[in-house]
């Protein structure tokens, strides 16, 4: 069985911005997955070449809310972050675009 590597893509601000100046992508990938199988991925999903791929875990964090019977309290699971440098001049068209 072939193991998924991109999870999803992941879309914040701050991504956006990473985009929009230097044209890299962030993704949520397996947390086993190396730079190798994520390069890899990248190139073989969307056809594109990928320059350098940047990769970092986050941690989970606690969290705690108000309820009417009181506190509850939680933690979120923590990920694997990929950011991928595209080649020049290429870039990933996640919508579709509408110029034609």
């Amino acid at each position: 069985m072939k193991k998924r590597i991109l999870i999803k893509a992941l879309f914040t601000e701050k991504t956006e911005k990473l985009t929009d100046k230097f044209g890299k992508y962030t993704f949520i990938v397996s947390k086993d997955a190396n730079k190798i199988e994520i390069k890899k991925a990248v190139e073989d999903t969307f056809n594109v070449g990928v320059k350098k791929v940047n990769t970092l875990i986050m941690p989970g964090k606690s969290k705690v809310r108000n309820t009417k019977t009181g506190l509850v309290k939680g933690k979120t699971s923590s990920f694997k972050k990929a950011i991928i440098t595209l080649n020049e001049g290429e870039e990933l068209d996640f919508f579709g675009s509408d110029e034609e």
